[in-house]
């Protein structure tokens, strides 16, 4: 469905802050309901004509709502309003907290907990096998980081609800490059394999509880052995 197929009143755009304003009226589309993620925009003329804005204001704020994961573009077929949220504004919001190592883990902590609660009751055979897939390849790589951050993404894709699927990515991403700084020092191989196969048997079972309480240990041994490493070197 496209925009042009619905009477949506759009309101003539003032000159202050005009591709803001233009940002601000797309995004009510969506919020009022009058279109959904996944409905096509309607042509750049077409908007141009509807919202009283030249081309390079329109092209302004397109870019801008792009940015922010609103819409698509699709190479010769138009724009798109997005089918789901995506990961590129939260990359943007922690880029201001990189310091704050503290507040990034509280976050994933408590985004990654109540993920997993959603995922002892959704995941699939396939997603499980997948699980234990990463877990043997952790076993045997050189640099199980990867493997490691994929063991997670499974379980928060696993829980299958959109709006908190892409905080963490993000979430994962950040974490990594803090550890990156703070050296290998935190890793220990054998605990990590051990703690994911008692994540992974606590999903297996489908125990929301057990789940729950493996994956808070997991995360709080990883949280305490790195604050202790960057307290002693003042790493930040």
């Amino acid at each position: 469905m496209t925009l042009n197929q619905k009477n949506v009143g759009f309101q003539s755009v003032k000159r202050k802050t005009l591709s803001k304003q233009v940002v601000d009226q797309i995004v009510q589309l969506l919020q009022s309901g009058h279109f959904k993620p996944g409905d096509k925009l309607p042509s750049e003329p077409k908007l141009m004509e509807e919202l009283y804005v030249s081309r390079p204001v329109l092209r302004e704020a397109m870019s801008s709502l792009e940015t922010l994961g609103i819409i698509r573009r699709k190479t010769r077929e138009g724009t798109y309003f997005s089918e789901r949220v995506g990961s590129e504004p939260f990359y943007r919001m922690l880029a201001l907290s990189t310091g704050d190592f503290s507040a990034i883990i509280e976050a994933r902590i408590s985004i990654e907990l109540g993920l997993i609660t959603l995922a002892a009751e959704k995941i699939t055979d396939e997603q499980l096998g997948k699980l234990k897939q990463t877990i043997e390849d952790m076993s045997e790589a050189d640099d199980y980081s990867e493997h490691d951050k994929e063991f997670h993404r499974i379980i928060a894709n696993s829980a299958n609800n959109p709006f908190v699927e892409g905080l963490v990515d993000p979430l994962l991403s950040m974490v990594d490059q803090v550890l990156n700084k703070v050296s290998q020092e935190y890793k220990n191989r054998e605990a990590t394999v051990e703690q994911h196969i008692e994540v992974y048997n606590a999903l297996k079972k489908r125990d929301v509880l057990e789940a729950y309480t493996k994956l808070r240990e997991h995360l709080e041994y990883g949280r305490n052995k790195v604050m202790k490493i960057i307290h002693s070197r003042d790493v930040f």
